[in-house]
């Protein structure tokens, strides 16, 4: 009997839910947790782009080496830079033209910037134009394969160069030169500005905004990948 009382009871108590005591923030400490979540989106902001367009040249690479895709005023950039410094070759890199292939005198972007850099004042014997092979994904590798192999079939005493490319991509493309290079090649990196935008308040413009967070999520996925493989 007393049993049956017992177990009676039990299925009495049966409860969904209980009270109990927890800790939790007070309106001043919302506050401060707010403060500091706005200070950190506000450093984020503010210095996302000069970490993406990150200029540490080599001071005596043997070679300046440019991204051929890059802006007509970039390559100018490029232009001042080999024209200032001490390099031995300019050596331009770019995949095949998947826009007007059939129209353009020259089929790929490697010898679309030599070519308008020649126009800029550089001697067309200080030019090579290094063709990429057309692939769907990791361009930037692939140009950097195809510099090392082109470098190392041609015997070419290089062992140092600066990359030039543009603006918030700098930092991604010298990772990815960095890694798929060494230890033969030492590599530099120059950051051409986007003249599109304001690299100070690139908040401000839809092109900004678009290049420097897709450059933000690149250069996260490129740290993930081992470029040697």
């Amino acid at each position: 009997m007393k049993r049956r009382k017992h177990q009676d009871k039990k299925l009495f108590n049966f409860r969904l839910i209980k009270r109990q005591e927890i800790w939790t923030l007070t309106l001043q400490g919302w506050l401060i947790l707010m403060a500091i979540f706005a200070i950190a989106i506000f450093l984020i902001i503010s210095k996302l782009h000069p970490f993406l367009a990150v200029n540490e040249p080599l001071k005596s690479a043997d070679v300046l080496v440019v991204e051929g895709w890059i802006s007509d005023d970039a390559l100018e950039k490029a232009a001042d830079e080999f024209k200032q410094g001490s390099y031995s070759k300019i050596l331009t890199i770019g995949a095949t033209v998947e826009t007007g292939f059939y129209l353009a005198e020259y089929n790929n972007f490697a010898e679309i910037s030599a070519a308008t850099l020649q126009k800029m004042g550089i001697p067309k014997e200080k030019l090579i134009a290094i063709p990429v092979p057309r692939v769907t994904k990791h361009r930037t590798n692939a140009a950097a394969i195809a510099l090392k192999q082109y470098i190392k079939d041609k015997n070419l005493p290089i062992k140092s160069i600066n990359l030039l490319t543009s603006d918030a991509h700098a930092r991604r493309s010298w990772l990815i030169f960095k890694n798929t290079c060494s230890p033969t090649i030492t590599v530099g990196i120059i950051s051409a500005q986007n003249q599109n935008y304001d690299p100070q308040k690139w908040w401000n413009s839809s092109e900004g905004v678009r290049v420097v967070m897709s450059e933000a999520i690149a250069y996260i996925y490129a740290k993930l990948v081992s470029w040697k493989s």
